[in-house]
């Protein structure tokens, strides 16, 4: 695809580098964070978390900087909020810190990426009253009751795939396990061909991907094309839920008052908003799940003498993991935070990861502790107005996986460091080879 091909080219900027893509040409030599002065540590690159070196750089500024500045070309003005106290603050003032100019450290300011943001935007990327009515368009999904239809046939699921899984020989979790898992529940809720349900697991892949030779998308270009697939594909889906609706996320979109009238494309960010939601993150939590067993051992031995523990793990994983690290927001009006003054339009990370790893708050921050009293407080599904509505099916679905796998297997051993994702927003992995043992 070129720039000639309007109007997919303004509004997927193929020619326009991005913020992480500045920061990966960097190249995987970041300075350990001890060596740098506080001024230059930027924690939004990518190979950090790609080579899981981030806590030091964290933990650096929850000392020493927690409300932190950084500027880029790509991307301008941004601060780095640290402590779990103001991620919370930030998180909870929707009018000084608006989500309407997009989630995710963003470009420089210009008509194309205000053509973009305008396109290609989602309720979470909105403020009151349009985030409220195309949220209540879709909340329904994770309302008690269908939690509770749901369940069997996640459980179902689960037992099928944990049941085939092979003995004795090395095998993929990610792959095998917890993106088959999450992938299967997620065509269900979208009520989508079964077949095709791994056009979603790699839909999700790419949205937040870093181009890099070899790696999940090489170019901008090839984003942007299978995005454009995925509109297409969705369009068919629309076209079908408008004259025969279901209970099912295509269906609230397609018929909802408030996102009946959107053109597909102007779905586009829903969609993706709703695919990696319940794709990556879960997946990710899942993947979690065992490598963190795995490193905390004598825990993962708690558990199998006691799995009633199940439900206090729960959120002690999902902090422990945070699968995604940050959201943004963008400062409405001149305000302060802490002694820094935060600038109308400046960008601000507000970095979850670093705030459930906030020692005034957790204690041992860093280890997984099943017995921990404070979990709870983890702030992985974000707080206020844009607190995640599919906290609960995440929730669900970590807690039935491990009723199955302590119910079935003596131990899931991992094999070898797991192979991490390559981006700063997304917190995964992309493999990690695993050996199960049965009962």
């Amino acid at each position: 695809m070129t720039d000639t091909t309007e109007p997919q080219a303004g509004i997927f900027l193929p020619h326009i580098k991005t913020p992480e893509m500045e920061m990966a040409e960097t190249g995987s030599g970041v300075a350990e964070a001890a060596d740098l002065a506080i001024a230059d540590i930027n924690p939004a690159n990518p190979h950090l978390f790609k080579e899981n070196r981030w806590h030091d750089y964290f933990a650096r500024l929850r000392a020493e900087d927690p409300v932190h500045f950084n500027e880029l070309e790509t991307s301008g003005r941004y601060w780095s909020i640290t402590k779990h106290e103001d991620v919370r603050a930030v998180d909870g003032d929707w009018k000084t810190f608006s989500s309407a100019s997009g989630i995710t450290l963003g470009l420089r300011r210009s008509a194309e990426v205000d053509e973009m943001n305008e396109r290609v935007s989602s309720f979470i990327s909105m403020d009151p009253p349009t985030h409220t009515e195309q949220r209540k368009t879709v909340r329904s999904v994770s309302a008690p009751s269908n939690l509770r239809n749901l369940e069997p046939q996640i459980r179902e699921r689960t037992i099928n795939v944990l049941d085939s899984l092979p003995e004795g020989e090395t095998f993929d979790w990610v792959d095998t396990v917890s993106i088959e898992l999450t992938t299967h529940l997620l065509a269900t809720l979208f009520d989508f061909p079964l077949e095709d349900r791994r056009k979603l697991t790699r839909w999700s892949d790419i949205v937040f991907a870093v181009p890099e030779p070899g790696g999940v998308v090489e170019s901008q270009e090839q984003r942007i094309n299978e995005l454009l697939e995925m509109v297409v594909y969705f369009e068919g889906l629309w076209a079908d839920r408008r004259e025969n609706p279901g209970f099912d996320l295509v269906s609230m979109l397609a018929n909802g008052e408030a996102t009946k009238d959107m053109p597909t494309m102007d779905h586009l960010g829903n969609l993706l908003l709703l695919i990696v939601g319940g794709n990556d993150t879960t997946r990710n939590t899942m993947s979690g799940s065992v490598y963190g067993l795995n490193k905390f051992p004598d825990e993962y031995d708690k558990l199998i003498a006691d799995p009633s523990l199940i439900p206090k793990m729960v959120p002690e994983i999902i902090r422990w993991q945070t699968p995604l690290s940050y959201m943004r927001r963008t400062a409405t009006q001149d305000t302060q935070i802490r002694d820094k003054k935060i600038l109308e339009g400046d960008q601000l990370l507000m970095w979850y990861i670093s705030a459930n790893r906030d020692e005034e708050v957790f204690e041992n921050a860093n280890v997984i502790d099943i017995d921990r009293h404070n979990a709870d407080r983890q702030l992985s599904f974000g707080y206020g107005i844009h607190f995640c509505m599919g906290s609960r099916l995440a929730e669900l679905q970590l807690r039935i996986l491990w009723e199955e796998v302590l119910a079935r297997f003596t131990r899931v051993e991992v094999q070898e460091e797991p192979e991490r994702t390559f981006s700063s927003f997304v917190h995964g992995y992309t493999k990690l080879p695993v050996k199960v043992t049965r009962r």
